[in-house]
């Protein structure tokens, strides 16, 4: 469905974002209780009754919360503040070149005695000239139009007099005050990472999802690989034995591609065509080196890096400061098979030119799963964040209760614009044969049977 352009509350999908991110989700059961000290909640000295949680005065304090900033902080932003929050961004048809006016050719006789400055039809109506120099000639454009808000807030209560009883002095009340408040803090910072890596997972599964429309932009390295070296190895295979070689043929394939993103073209990008006067016009796009940006699965290289990196990332090239994001896992990190994996419903758009009616609109895409993705490359323009809101406001002092609240109200969109340049990629196997059902001189004559990934 199209995307709504009123505030749209989002607090459920930021709580299953931050519960993946942060490997709440998804985690075996491993007991370690005999094994680690991991701290008791049941003490025999009781709790302070407004939390419940905080055991009365002890002999020391140890408050454990430090400081956590959000990552994925490479998309870059706009911001379009309280008011419209509708951003409109104008794109230009592609046109050809026109016949030749200025001689005569073999389509048109331009110059000869007796004809004017114009069509010159003959009998039959033909014209035999080119048009006048008054001819109109616009280049064609579209509008495309991002908006809406994702919203959702935060709540931080902060008690006057009635928790100073569990501390012994105001030092410690003071301590135990900043981490409660830090990790307040960090909570936000996990839904700010939460959120972009929503908006960078969308930016893959549409990219994937719209790859058919998109030429070149879902590569997958082990295909590219074995088909350069006339190999068959699994991708297995090359991030562990061939990972050397792998890495060298990566480096070379990848920059050829970035340059390739430089190029005015149609690659990597949906053209949104359109028929003008019987002709198919596409919007072109290049994506110079300073606009390009880099997400990049660091666990693949860290055995390599010292070849990878370098490479990539240069004075005459990239710049690693500023234009790439190192990525430990793409969606979930409850076990380390889930790092590289993605599984995502992404937004994109109908480019069904028949649907007359929903062309060009907003709707949902076909499921991407993907198990091992090794980097994305973006335009700047493709992948943005447009922060409207982040505002707080603290209620007076409850005068019966004494406490009072902070409220952190947020008011995000995203955008994922397809028709921007982008490359996914992604590592896979064929497909394996159907397996033939074993008959009985079958399993007479093979008793080994070897399964390859």
């Amino acid at each position: 469905m199209s995307k709504v352009f009123t505030p749209k509350d989002c607090h459920a999908l930021m709580n299953l974002l931050v519960r993946q991110g942060t490997g709440q989700t998804d985690i075996s059961v491993v007991d370690s209780s005999s094994f680690v000290s991991a701290g008791e909640t049941l003490l025999a000295t009781g709790f302070e009754n407004v939390f419940n949680s905080i055991n009365l005065v002890y002999g020391r304090l140890i408050v454990a919360s430090r400081s956590y900033k959000a990552r994925l902080t490479l998309m870059d932003a706009i911001s379009t503040e309280e008011y419209s929050h509708l951003i409109r961004k104008i794109s230009f048809y592609s046109k050809g070149a026109k016949p030749s006016g200025n001689f005569n050719t073999d389509l048109y006789t331009n110059l000869a005695d007796g004809f004017t400055n114009g069509q010159n039809k003959d009998a039959n109506g033909d014209a035999q000239s080119t048009k006048s120099q008054w001819e109109q000639n616009t280049q064609p454009s579209v509008t495309v139009t991002f908006g809406g808000s994702d919203v959702w807030d935060n709540c931080i209560t902060m008690y006057e007099d009635q928790v100073q009883q569990a501390f012994r002095d105001e030092a410690e009340f003071a301590r135990f005050t900043a981490g409660y408040l830090q990790e307040h803090a960090n909570d936000y910072e996990s839904q700010r990472e939460g959120w972009n890596r929503m908006c960078l997972l969308n930016r893959i599964g549409q990219t994937v999802d719209m790859s058919s429309v998109m030429a070149g932009s879902a590569i997958n390295l082990t295909y590219e690989f074995n088909q350069k070296f006339g190999t068959n190895y699994t991708s297995e295979q090359l991030r562990t034995t061939y990972l050397k070689e792998f890495a060298e043929f990566f480096v070379a394939f990848f920059k050829t591609h970035l340059e390739y993103m430089g190029e005015r073209s149609t690659a990597y990008h949906w053209t949104m065509p359109k028929t003008i006067g019987g002709v198919e016009h596409n919007i072109l796009r290049h994506t110079p080196l300073e606009d390009i940006r880099v997400y990049m699965y660091s666990a693949l290289w860290k055995d390599v890096e010292s070849r990878v990196l370098p490479e990539i990332f240069n004075d005459q090239y990239l710049d690693i400061d500023t234009q790439y994001q190192p990525i430990s896992y793409w969606q979930n990190n409850a076990t380390v098979a889930n790092r590289p994996k993605v599984s995502v419903e992404p937004a994109v758009v109908d480019t069904d030119t028949t649907h007359t009616t929903t062309y060009g609109s907003q709707i949902k895409g076909a499921k991407v799963d993907l198990d091992y993705v090794v980097g994305v490359v973006t335009d700047r323009d493709g992948l943005l964040t447009d922060f409207q809101i982040e505002s707080s406001r603290t209620t007076p002092v409850e005068a019966r209760k004494g406490y009072r609240n902070t409220w952190l109200h947020v008011a995000k969109n995203c955008i994922c614009d397809p028709t921007e340049k982008c490359i996914v990629f992604y590592m896979a196997d064929p497909a394996p044969s159907p397996t033939p059902t074993p008959t009985s001189a079958m399993l007479s004559t093979s008793s080994n049977v070897t399964i390859q990934e």
